[in-house]
């Protein structure tokens, strides 16, 4: 359980209403309880995260937060204290809060004053007033002037931030012209739904040729800000003459420096947005060539709070069996520890503590590099508007036929559509549902072995249909994509074979809105980049609803 908003103390007068809030994040269901000058002193009927009081007398009050599991956290005391004034000068009853909020969202600021006669407010950014501000930029520095004829106030000057927490994951599998991997599927999953509980907005794509990779980076570059930014790869990958290289699906055979993607490249371009931290993990192999020079993060002033992780320093990454499936060990490490609020150095070298694992002693050690300059975590919170829940279904049903269709964003580019025969009428008997696409899509999937480890996704979401489709590879679609629903049945009285078919245009789902297949070129791509950017934000938000 972590409190991300504490109650603030205030200032009032007698009888006046105060609402005391806080705000904490955790699995399943929270509870409340607040106490009052002492924890022993249950305040009644106060269980909710807002506690509503008519203020008679100065206490102090606190917050016990609980889940399920019986644990249990403490928000910080706070006074409300009560004044008994007829008439004077503004008393400031509760100074505005300094926030970090993302692009694109509201920002609200609240202080409160009393006096008489009842104060003026005038609000200030940057020292000067505000007068009417709808639009423009958030950032800055706020205060507010509180005044009557006997006086003026000013409230405590806050910083406002515009912050976010967004993911990129890439994993590449099934190449073209290389051995094919198994880990990815899971890695990038896992990891995903990790991020997502530490309130990162999440984009994870499967399978993308090097023209794809280029333009899901340039994209996710573009929502760099303020914020705390993580890049992660699991696939194949090389180093050249000091630089690490990511290898594509579509690479040749032997393939060069340009079949592939730089990442010192990407860091840099990372770095070049002086971001509050940027995390790069490469789960990948790593071998230098002959004379090749060691690999370097640059680091930038003023600011260039840079984490890199890589899988290995100078060896093969190698993937493992796990309970039945496979997974990286640079990534399985990785898993166990990513939850920990620590400083993210130390989140990294916890993982090196896969140098130790019996399957790979002595075979694969972890490299950690940084620019650090403050203690940084990927539990750090920042003021988001809802993308802190666990990945959930967006199902889009139609029931036809007494069939009902479904759908599973299980990746940005992976759609599983699944079809359940939910009832069946009197004349009906012997019922099959069959699913399919138009276009059709591949599925990277269907090679042995692959459809086990989806199999086992899918079963984690407990879901059991009577069919399912998988649709792969979705950064490839062009055009809106239509799923045909086909039921076969029996007539029970002339015994004969029928069918009967539904067709739902779902549209450009998921990441197919980006347009990975084309990238922007010269001034007329950077006049769309913004928009194009955006979409992938929306992608990384949350899976966007399908149509029904």
């Amino acid at each position: 359980i972590v409190i991300v908003r504490h109650p603030v103390s205030v200032c009032v007068p007698v009888n006046h209403k105060v609402t005391l809030s806080v705000r904490a994040q955790g699995t399943g269901i929270l509870n409340y309880q607040w106490f009052t000058d002492g924890a022993k002193n249950e305040v009644p009927n106060g269980t909710l995260a807002d506690l509503t009081i008519r203020a008679q007398q100065t206490q102090l009050y606190v917050c016990r937060v609980n889940d399920q599991y019986y644990k249990c956290v403490f928000s910080n005391w706070v006074k409300v204290k009560v004044l008994d004034i007829d008439k004077g000068e503004p008393h400031i009853a509760t100074n505005p809060k300094p926030q970090k909020i993302q692009p694109g969202t509201k920002l609200v600021l609240q202080c409160a004053a009393f006096g008489v006669p009842a104060p003026s407010y005038q609000w200030y950014r940057n020292g000067q007033p505000l007068l009417d501000m709808k639009s423009g930029t958030l950032q800055g520095t706020y205060l507010c002037s509180l005044s009557n004829t006997l006086g003026e106030r000013w409230t405590e000057p806050v910083d406002v931030d515009i912050t976010d927490k967004v993911a990129l994951l890439i994993g590449n599998l099934n190449y073209s012209n290389h051995p094919a991997l198994m880990a990815p599927v899971m890695d990038v999953h896992e990891l995903g739904n990790l991020l997502r509980q530490l309130g990162f907005r999440v984009v994870s794509l499967l399978d993308l040729t090097r023209e794809e990779m280029l333009t899901a980076i340039e994209k996710f570059i573009h929502l760099l800000d303020k914020g705390v930014y993580l890049f992660y790869y699991a696939g194949h990958g090389y180093e050249h003459a000091g630089r690490n290289y990511l290898v594509s699906v579509d690479a040749p055979q032997p393939y060069g420096t340009e079949n592939c993607v730089c990442v010192q490249r990407i860091m840099l371009s990372m770095q070049e947005r002086q971001t509050a931290l940027s995390v790069i993990l490469l789960d990948t192999c790593r071998k230098y060539n002959q004379g090749s020079l060691l690999s370097a993060i640059k680091p930038l002033a003023p600011s260039g709070n840079t984490v890199y992780g890589y899988a290995c320093e100078d060896a093969e990454a190698f993937e493992v069996q796990d309970g039945g499936k496979s997974t990286g060990i640079f990534t399985k490490y990785l898993n166990k520890h990513v939850l920990q609020a620590e400083k993210v150095t130390h989140v990294l070298e916890k993982v090196s503590e896969l140098g130790r694992d019996p399957l790979i002693t002595g075979k694969q050690a972890v490299e950690i590099k940084h620019t650090l300059k403050e203690p940084r975590s990927l539990a750090d919170p920042v003021r988001t508007t809802g993308h802190t829940k666990e990945l959930h279904l967006r199902d889009a049903c139609w029931r036809q036929a007494n069939v009902e269709v479904s759908f599973s964003a299980l990746y940005s580019n992976v759609l599983v559509a699944f079809a359940t025969v939910k009832t069946t009428g009197p004349h009906t008997q012997d019922c099959v549902v069959t699913l399919s696409s138009i276009p059709t899509m591949e599925d990277i999937f269907s090679r042995s072995g692959r459809s086990e480890e989806m199999d086992s996704l899918l079963l984690m979401n407990n879901v059991n249909p009577d069919c399912t489709l998988r649709l792969c590879a979705l950064q490839k679609l062009k055009e809106s994509m239509v799923i045909k629903v086909d039921l076969h049945y029996t007539h029970r009285d002339s015994k004969l074979r029928q069918t009967e078919s539904q067709q739902v245009d779902i549209g450009k789902p998921l990441v197919a809105s980006c347009k990975l297949y084309r990238r922007n070129h010269g001034a007329a791509g950077r006049t769309r980049e913004g928009a194009f950017a955006k979409s992938m934000g929306n992608i990384a938000s949350s899976n966007p609803p399908l149509h029904q």
